[in-house]
């Protein structure tokens, strides 16, 4: 039986679910590890749910016959067949996979008789508004990784259509401002054709992430932007510590120093990658979550240490090409880092090297973190 109580959402999901009702398409982006993938998952959990009637056993007919529940946050709340249409773009996507296209298809025989034939394929966009076209429905369609495949064109004439105030009304008839494009039915003709006003599209992308094929400004502005960004406060209160106004000891003598160490390092590299490359090429604050953080001296160090090779990763590349800018960012060379810049020649030439343990013991670690976070 259906709720008649709304899931409850974060803010952020509620957010970009409001932007869906109000402008039918919107485009989450930031930096890698800021929670995109999580984000998606609520709204797609928080689209398909629809109010459903109550059972309130001290009535006489405990089943009433409407629900009694809105979110206001809920496109086209009236529509109980909800359906999420989920894809990722890719190289090869292209706009038969988005909206049709001629496919060739192996026909029916024995291996030396099968003929080729070909049939008309409903991409994933296609599926979404021919259901949000249905009596009682309304379709999500969320697009991952928007930005590494070729999005204008696997798009193709739909964008013409794609804004809210170019779609079908709201009982699937024409306006006199909805925009027709072209399209093959099933049996290969030419058609014109409208997207819904239930239907939404939803995309996601890393921004520092090089795309196949640019977005042009004419693709960008026909979704409405939802950006995250790192977040320290997230970090401090998934490990409980507090302000940080302390300084760091020499050494950790307990598993908030490892914790307040990691938190403000990783915080002085997102603000040189920001000086360095810019706000889009920061790591997210996910990068250092990995579960429920131990309480253990040794336990928060092995904890750390997954998290922090992927933000040493992160920044080399970031870097890649420009050792002296790798060095900078993790403060080489700094009191009690094992990470040391080296300069050297080789054939008359001068060769700079950045040298760095792969395999960091506890003291290290500590060693690591307290000199970014110092220096």
């Amino acid at each position: 039986m259906a709720s008649t109580e709304p899931p409850a959402l974060s803010h952020d999901a509620e957010a970009v679910l409001s932007l869906l009702r109000d402008s039918h398409n919107a485009l989450i982006s930031g930096p890698p590890a800021t929670g995109k993938t999580r984000l998606l998952s609520e709204i797609r959990r928080a689209f398909e749910w629809s109010p459903g009637p109550a059972y309130v056993p001290e009535r006489r007919i405990p089943l009433p016959a409407d629900a009694v529940t809105q979110a206001l946050w809920l496109p086209s709340p009236a529509r109980a067949d909800r359906q999420v249409f989920n894809t990722v773009f890719d190289q090869s996507t292209k706009m038969r996979d988005v909206l049709r296209g001629v496919l060739p298809v192996v026909g029916a025989g024995n291996a030396d008789t099968k003929s080729v034939q070909f049939m008309v394929s409903r991409g994933t966009l296609y599926r979404a508004a021919e259901h949000a076209l249905t009596d009682d429905g309304a379709a999500l369609m969320i697009v991952d990784e928007i930005n590494r495949g070729p999005a204008v064109a696997a798009f193709g004439p739909s964008l013409v259509a794609l804004e809210s105030d170019k779609r079908l009304d709201t009982d699937g008839k024409p306006t006199q401002e909805t925009q027709t494009f072209e399209l093959l039915d099933d049996n290969g003709n030419v058609v014109d054709y409208a997207l819904p006003a239930h239907l939404y599209v939803l995309g996601a992308m890393n921004q520092a992430d090089t795309s196949v094929e640019a977005m042009d400004v004419a693709f960008l502005r026909r979704f409405a932007p939802f950006k995250l960004k790192p977040s320290g406060q997230t970090l401090r209160s998934h490990f409980s510590l507090g302000s940080g106004a302390s300084p760091l000891p020499a050494a950790p003598a307990s598993a908030s120093d490892y914790y307040e160490a990691a938190v403000t390092a990783w915080e002085m590299v997102n603000q040189r990658l920001t000086l360095g490359r810019g706000d889009a090429y920061q790591i997210g604050h996910g990068t250092l979550m990995n579960g429920a953080p131990p309480t253990g001296l040794s336990e928060s160090a092995d904890y750390l240490r997954i998290g922090w090779s992927s933000v040493r990763q992160h920044v080399e590349e970031v870097f890649f090409g420009d050792t002296r800018g790798i060095a900078a960012v993790l403060s080489a060379n700094a009191a009690g880092s094992p990470y040391k810049l080296t300069e050297s020649t080789f054939a008359g030439q001068p060769v700079v090297q950045f040298d760095a343990p792969d395999d960091l013991s506890d003291a290290e670690l500590y060693g690591v973190l307290r000199s970014i976070s110092t220096t």
